[in-house]
């Protein structure tokens, strides 16, 4: 029985969406402001390094255990703040990269001024969300005064990450909010516009 050589489909067209293309931020392409790009970039070289401080911390503790049969009670700790922090710039990156999870059905079939209306009641409400965040994590902030029990570091040390996390988030929000309304107020605005201001 022969089976029938067909090609496999482009898979890129699954992933890429030509309605957000505006309201991208690519580091190599150059697309978007230089700031967000910057920021982007020199997180992800954070992400690097908390990942490699990461590793080192938890294999130090099980190495400790293993072979020295005694475990370092500050290597759980530093872990543990470095995960927190790394969760919440990763999170930031992806959102600059747009790889966080989202149903975009509907959006892609929709026409270029209708998809930027969706686009702009979605980063609208992560602004707002975003604000609430940042308002709670100032609270947060305010009221602790204590240290980690063995390496001594300020908690505000570890909270302050999601306030970080959440002003970039808001900030990259707004100015897509911003593109969708140039997108909706002008469909015809080239891509080319969207780039350094």
């Amino acid at each position: 029985m022969d089976i029938p050589n067909t090609p496999l489909p482009d898979t890129a067209t699954f992933f890429d969406d030509p309605q957000r293309e505006p309201l991208e931020i690519d580091t190599e392409q150059r697309r978007g402001p230089a700031l967000f790009r910057w920021l982007t970039l020199a997180m992800e070289h954070v992400i690097a390094t908390l990942l490699v401080a990461l590793i080192i911390s938890v294999s130090a503790n099980v190495i400790g255990r293993a072979v020295l049969n005694h475990s370092l009670p500050w290597a759980d700790e530093l872990a543990r703040m470095l995960f927190i922090w790394l969760i919440f710039i990763g999170a930031a990156a992806a959102f600059a990269r747009y790889e966080h999870i989202a149903v975009d059905f509907l959006v892609r079939r929709l026409k270029p001024r209708a998809a930027h209306v969706l686009y702009l009641l979605q980063h609208l409400m992560i602004t707002a969300l975003m604000g609430v965040i940042i308002w709670g994590g100032f609270l947060v902030l305010s009221r602790s005064t204590g240290r980690t029990a063995i390496l001594g570091v300020p908690w505000n040390f570890v909270n302050v990450s999601l306030v970080l996390c959440a002003v970039f988030i808001a900030a990259v929000a707004i100015w897509r909010a911003w593109q969708s309304i140039l997108q909706i107020r002008s469909p015809s605005v080239t891509t080319s516009t969207t780039g350094d201001r």
